[in-house]
């Protein structure tokens, strides 16, 4: 992939971009990780509010919970790859939360731009607006952290995309980051524009939402922690610290450079980003 040889720098959101060390097995969870994901599944069945789950102690457990969760409603399902979420000033002023999240992406929940969607199939649908990147090799940390650059020369595509995320109506005044986390952090799925090669400065691209043909807000590559490789970074790093690897294939959404949308009536939502092209959503 071409680049442009400027240097990608983190920010302090999330210095530095390294493994943290894996906890023992004998954590202190107070309950187990598959009764909370069994009690998260049926909470999504039965429109319970979104609230804090007690018993989980930082965000090591809620991972651990989010792994059975992801685990116990998968079926026979793959994964398609990853979200990462809260990597803009906006989305993280809007959570209260001051570090990037990441979850699951289930293959049956990518579809592909212009896709009619149904509000009752949800219990409080938001459509976030962000650039989404596909691993054109393996992304495997080796001696050192994997680094921003590292990450973009790893990527083969990328393209405009909008995140499903359902909420359950959550209180964002008290909203709870390890609980957030446990419950897959929010994903619901994602709708894809055209995958096209990365441009030479990612960052630079400016992405515009609208709604129903009005604008609604607008953003930049630059509004993912300085650069959309620089989560993409963090993500191969966090995976690493548990013996995971971003696969050739995978797709990760980068985080919303606009702020999260909650339609209550029909709608339609289109994203254009310069240079990557657009996608759109309709629903009712």
């Amino acid at each position: 992939m071409q680049q442009d040889s400027k240097p990608i720098l983190c920010q302090r959101a999330i210095k530095p971009c390294r493994p943290q060390p894996t906890r023992p097995e004998s954590l202190d969870l107070i309950i187990s990780p598959s009764t909370m994901a069994d009690q998260l599944a049926a909470e999504h069945r039965n429109g319970v509010k979104f609230h804090q789950l007690q018993g989980i102690r930082g965000l090591s457990d809620a991972y651990r919970v989010q792994d059975a969760y992801v685990a116990s409603i998968i079926a026979d399902d793959t994964q398609a790859g990853y979200k990462i979420g809260l990597t803009s000033k906006r989305m993280q002023d809007m959570c209260g939360i001051d570090q990037p999240i990441s979850g699951t992406i289930f293959g049956r929940k990518v579809a592909r731009s212009g896709i009619r969607l149904s509000l009752a199939d949800y219990n409080h649908l938001g459509l976030e607006f962000e650039i989404c990147c596909r691993l054109g090799r393996d992304l495997v940390p080796a001696d050192s952290p994997v680094t921003p650059e590292q990450a973009g020369d790893a990527i083969d595509a990328v393209a405009a995309a909008i995140e499903l995320v359902d909420d359950r109506h959550a209180d964002y005044s008290v909203l709870d980051i390890n609980t957030l986390v446990a419950d897959n952090s929010w994903n619901a799925g994602v709708v894809l524009g055209d995958f096209v090669p990365p441009p030479a400065r990612l960052d630079e691209t400016e992405g515009i939402a609208y709604q129903d043909g009005e604008e609604i807000g607008r953003g930049h590559g630059a509004d993912a922690l300085g650069h959309p490789f620089i989560p993409l970074a963090w993500l191969a790093n966090h995976l690493a610290a548990s013996g995971r690897t971003l696969r050739k294939g995978d797709i990760v959404m980068t985080g919303s450079i606009v702020t999260t949308r909650f339609p209550s009536g029909p709608f339609t939502f289109r994203f254009d980003i310069g240079g990557l092209g657009s996608v759109e959503v309709y629903g009712e």
